[in-house]
């Protein structure tokens, strides 16, 4: 019952909340006018990601303090067609899912039918990113974290969430894991896909394996955020795009067999920087944490089910999920073949029947010691009985 008020609420709030103010230098109020973007074709590419989308959802702003907001589309639970043979999957705790950096909720396209056909689904823009508001983030790193997270335990709050599972990709799984840690009572479940940020630096790393075009680069660029370049190639940046990132046309292609993926894609990453800023004051060259989350992730709270779910053909090293396994050995770690990075977009079937099996999993577990619990309390009650007899 609870679960259905939560959805419930999110429908109810108000459809009022006007899309958020950007506050914007001299510099970055120009460069929309250099590139052919804006808050509106942001929407309008989102709507177009989001028609392929059977299930009925609801979209709306999420208001949180210093008025900002947070752009959110929930799927309440849609019971599955069954028989008595086949009984209806067990309804789960809502699940949350957080982007990854340049990410928005569109990006999960192809798994939102299937992930809500068991549960409520969340998804939302997260602090910075997509249509959310893009406020100015401290240039402290565990203060910017902090933000983030702050941000999440607000929305969860306003939307009526007692507790949720957790599922967070590449930066959104980082933040996932920073929320756990300061809100353990929140979550039921941590899913980390293909999470950045937890391994620390090398001691000695090897930058001559990195190409010198590379690094001149990296060098050249350091002072300016990671998407900038971008940004200044003006109107030709749709077209650079589609050039660079033309991997995305087939990761999405069974969906969209135009430029649908390449525009959302555009449009999500050539607004005005904000959690792009943050996320470029959280790492040190190359892409490492100045906070690295194995350093930390062990605090969790024991009774917090943590999966890892890596892609078998990733440039994302999954060797962190199996170090902490060898701290956790309860910790669930699945590798989906044939996917890169965007595992959830490279082979999105096996990633969603990876994610509904994991929650089945733990919700058959915890069914399974409310039973217990309560056959011994009836074991208990019966031995009162016959002492008192």
């Amino acid at each position: 019952m609870r679960r259905s008020l939560s959805f419930l609420k999110m429908r109810r709030m108000t459809k009022v909340i006007q899309p958020p103010v950007e506050r914007r230098c001299w510099l970055s109020g120009w460069l929309p006018s250099w590139c052919p973007t804006s808050p509106a074709l942001l929407k309008d590419a989102e709507q177009k990601m989001l028609r392929s989308v059977r299930s009925s959802f609801s979209r709306q702003y999420v208001r949180i303090s210093n008025n900002n907001v947070l752009w959110t589309i929930a799927f309440s639970i849609h019971p599955q067609q069954h028989s008595v043979t086949q009984p209806p999957a067990l309804s789960r705790h809502p699940l949350v899912l957080l982007h990854g950096f340049g990410g928005g909720v569109a990006l999960w396209v192809q798994n939102l039918d299937s992930l809500s056909s068991t549960g409520p689904v969340y998804a939302l823009d997260l602090l910075g990113f997509g249509r959310s508001s893009r406020p100015n983030f401290s240039r402290d790193p565990k203060e910017a974290e902090e933000q983030f997270v702050a941000a999440l335990e607000e929305w969860r709050g306003k939307v009526g969430l007692e507790v949720m599972v957790l599922l967070g990709h590449n930066l959104g799984g980082y933040l996932s894991a920073a929320y756990t840690l300061q809100y353990p009572h929140r979550v039921k479940h941590l899913l980390l896909v293909e999470p950045w940020g937890f391994p620390a630096q090398p001691q000695n790393p090897n930058y001559s394996s990195i190409p010198v075009w590379i690094r001149i680069l990296g060098a050249v660029m350091s002072p300016f955020n990671p998407l900038a370049g971008l940004r200044l190639a003006g109107p030709l940046g749709p077209l650079l795009v589609q050039m660079i990132r033309s991997d995305f046309k087939q990761k999405y292609s069974s969906v969209f067999d135009d430029n649908t993926i390449s525009d959302y894609i555009y449009h999500l990453n050539v607004q005005t920087p904000s959690g792009e800023t943050a996320f470029m004051n959280m790492t040190i060259p190359y892409g490492w944490a100045k906070r690295p989350m194995l350093e930390r992730i062990g605090q969790i709270q024991e009774d917090i089910p943590i999966s890892f779910i890596y892609g078998s053909r990733s440039c994302i090293d999954s060797q962190s999920g199996y170090d902490f396994k060898r701290i956790r050995p309860d910790v669930d770690i699945k590798v989906i073949r044939g996917a890169g990075h965007y595992v959830f977009a490279d082979q999105p079937d096996d990633f969603n029947q990876a994610v509904i099996e994991i929650l089945a999993g733990r919700e058959r577990k915890c069914k399974d010691v409310e039973i217990l619990q309560e056959d011994l309390i009836h074991l208990e009650d019966k031995q009162k009985d016959t002492h008192f007899n």
